[in-house]
């Protein structure tokens, strides 16, 4: 009896470890939400984000938070970002910024999709 215990022990622990590998590396093509400390977007996504965005122009894009990762042959990032427009009169905002960074370290922005969320925070009010 005490050797079935043992054994089964060590199944449910084998398990464990095996689950907890999966959950550490995402699928190539599976989108993954990262557990980051907020207030400051991971080194890999800053570096993308600062050589995708750096043509941009008509308004400001300020990482507020990586809302996701998803690794293909490179990595995309999904970036909340606010938008702070540069023409007179325009309204502030926020914004996904999907970014896709190659394997030799270039990045490009795939898609910006605006967000309409009223009563959303606003620093410029």
């Amino acid at each position: 009896m005490k050797n079935i215990i043992i054994r089964l022990g060590l199944l449910i622990l084998a398990l464990a470890l095996v689950a907890a590998s999966a959950l550490a590396e995402p699928a190539a093509g599976g989108w993954d939400i990262p557990a980051y400390e907020a207030g400051a977007l991971p080194e890999d996504a800053q570096a993308a984000f600062d050589k995708a965005t750096e043509g941009l122009v008509g308004a400001g894009y300020t990482p507020v938070a990586l809302m996701g990762t998803q690794l293909v042959a490179g990595m995309n990032y999904c970036i909340l970002c606010q938008i702070t427009p540069v023409v007179p009169d325009a309204v502030p905002g926020w914004a996904l910024v999907y970014i896709y960074a190659d394997l030799e370290g270039n990045a490009e922005t795939t898609n910006v999709v605006d967000l309409d969320i009223p009563g959303l925070w606003n620093p410029a009010e």
